[in-house]
């Protein structure tokens, strides 16, 4: 999830899972912030099988408005916009809206109520609950690997990976229902600056919370010379 426009952050990744994958989802937001639209939409494009919009891509798309972001998420759409060709910007245009209901989990960006909203503690957690008809489900949005989980009507915390692990591995328990964020891939905000991401394992029902060190001095680079606000770049190594 939130991969925005980080290749170096999404090849680290893709190292790091070295394809012991079936395939690969995303909970949206391809784009902004880094400097790496057109190459991380692309490889997107061509390689994962499902994919629902996250408000950079809409707002990149032309399909919401500009206006509704601070001033350096603006202009990093902005520049983003005049970045990406008729085509690039069309397939933005036409990802799916959320939720999306897989064959073994929900998919959503930020909430299955609100494809914008927020969801980072129990309390906003509790009424997504309502939604599941499955016992999993991936979101994204706030950055935020972990997540939450319900159990006989009690809702509690997913904890991220330690940031002296590079793992953490659960498994569904029963009568459980979990939502779970993998993190971001692109601008992490837990204060862990390392690229976050997910495996599940569907057989054995194992969720794989990952952490992996990537060239931040890379990206903070291409976003300089590129550019596009310097507290894009300082952000990546603060992990916030």
């Amino acid at each position: 999830s939130d991969t925005h426009a980080n290749w170096n952050a999404l090849e680290a990744v893709l190292a790091d899972a070295h394809n012991r994958f079936d395939q690969i989802v995303c909970c949206g937001d391809l784009v902004g912030y880094n400097a790496q639209s057109g190459r991380v939409l692309d490889w997107t494009r061509e390689n994962c099988a499902h994919v629902i919009r996250g408000n950079h891509d809409k707002v990149v798309a032309g399909i919401e408005d500009l206006e509704w972001f601070n001033e350096v998420a603006q202009q990093a759409a902005r520049w983003t916009i005049h970045q990406l060709d008729s085509a690039q910007i069309n397939y933005l245009r036409q990802l799916q809206e959320g939720p999306l209901e897989l064959a073994h989990f929900h998919l959503w960006h930020g909430s299955p109520q609100d494809e914008d909203e927020y969801v980072t503690n129990v309390r906003e957690a509790g009424p997504c609950f309502q939604h599941f008809t499955l016992p999993l489900a991936f979101f994204g949005h706030t950055h935020l690997q972990g997540g939450f989980y319900r159990k006989h009507g009690r809702v509690g915390v997913v904890p991220a990976v330690r940031k002296t692990d590079s793992e953490m591995v659960f498994e569904l328990a029963a009568d459980t229902l979990y939502m779970v964020n993998p993190g971001s891939v692109g601008q992490p905000r837990d204060a862990d600056p390392r690229a976050a991401y997910a495996f599940y394992d569907s057989t054995r029902r194992l969720v794989t919370l990952r952490r992996v060190e990537y060239s931040i001095q890379k990206s903070a680079q291409e976003i300089r010379q590129a550019h596009l606000p310097d507290v894009l770049g300082f952000r990546l190594f603060q992990g916030l």
